[in-house]
């Protein structure tokens, strides 16, 4: 049984100072009355000591030094994706549960890893899909759950933004396949989810990559999808786009509706059509929002469901066997470029 905490705060710290923790930061203080941040892990020493002029807390620049030392109820991974499993196995062996940055890890094994090690912990493990609480998608969910669009015939899913050179010469490990992943991986990560949040199981996936920066992974690609229920669809991915982020869009066609979400980060719903139209269709433009950050605004909301389920109160938006499915469409994916094969699902485990 997973152990609740009641009564106090989760004691939390963020492991990984990059540019994905601001949103940490401010989601964990927008739910300060469930969660206590108090500690601060980075392995460099110069991030930890700007951050320490913020916040004045213990810093360490070792994981597991800060697990023995610490009291933790959770540590946040926002680190490099590929030392995510180490790093959630190691939380783990020491009682704590587990919330990861997306892709959960770089490879399928050792996604399996992370599940396993945190079920026999009995820890929970968290991973983040924050763009799921973003009000334009969570408006198509209802659509799609009532069964407005009947029969689905194609979905395309559009990522046109741009990650210049200087992106990736930031850090060492960016752009890599060991720790980083390419655009499917990466970039696109959160969009592939949508995919199987919102439609259900694919059966199989044929996709192409290519490569223009100066990277080992993919900056561009394509994915051709299947579904179990007989939908076709595309993902197309691109980090070129002149001069800047330009769409991040999920476009679906049913018998019986029409309906475009886009935007820079599907934060605007452009186009809402459907055969048995209803009295609210004219509020759901009300759900758009401007937004100049690609990660959305559902951090907030996702502390908030974690901190129900530590609680005991709802179960898990997004638990470590939901972050296995776009990891796994994300591998089936390289896999076909890698050998000019279309691959069914599920993978093998």
């Amino acid at each position: 049984m997973f152990k609740k905490i009641l009564n106090r705060r989760i004691k939390v710290a963020i492991v990984g100072c990059g540019r994905i923790s601001k949103n940490h930061f401010s989601a964990i203080e927008t739910n300060k009355e469930n969660f206590e941040l108090v500690a601060i892990c980075d392995t460099d020493k110069t991030k930890l000591d700007k951050i320490s002029t913020i916040y004045n807390l213990p810093t360490y620049q070792l994981l597991d030094e800060m697990l023995k030392e610490m009291e933790l109820d959770m540590v946040v991974l926002a680190t490099p994706s590929g030392i995510h499993s180490s790093q959630a196995q190691l939380a783990a062996s020491y009682g704590v549960n587990v919330m990861t940055e997306k892709p959960m890890a770089t490879r399928w094994k050792d996604g399996l890893k992370m599940v396993k090690a945190c079920d026999e912990a009995n820890v929970r493990l968290f991973v983040v899909k924050q763009n799921r609480f973003n009000k334009t998608l969570q408006t198509l969910k209802k659509a799609i759950d009532s069964n407005r669009f009947g029969r689905v015939h194609l979905v395309t899913v559009n990522v046109f933004w741009t990650r210049p050179q200087a992106y990736y010469d930031q850090d060492s490990w960016r752009g890599t396949w060991e720790f980083d992943g390419g655009a499917f991986m990466n970039q696109a990560s959160h969009y592939i989810d949508m995919v199987e949040w919102l439609f259900g199981s694919v059966e199989k996936v044929q996709a192409l990559t290519t490569t223009t920066r100066n990277i080992e992974v993919e900056d561009t690609g394509v994915i051709n999808l299947k579904w179990r229920n007989g939908a076709l669809g595309s993902v197309s991915v691109t980090m070129l786009t002149f001069p800047k982020n330009y769409e991040a869009s999920i476009t679906i066609i049913g018998e019986n509706g029409t309906v475009k979400v886009g935007g820079v980060a599907v934060n605007q719903i452009k186009h809402w059509d459907f055969k048995d139209s209803q009295p609210h269709d004219s509020e759901v433009y009300k759900s758009n929002y401007d937004t100049e950050s690609v990660y959305g605004f559902g951090h907030s909301a996702y502390y908030k469901n974690t901190s129900d389920v530590i609680r005991g109160l709802v179960e898990p938006e997004t638990d470590g066997r939901e972050g296995l499915k776009s990891l796994e469409l994300i591998i089936a994916s390289y896999i076909s470029s890698r050998d000019g094969k279309m691959v069914s699902l599920p993978l093998e485990y």
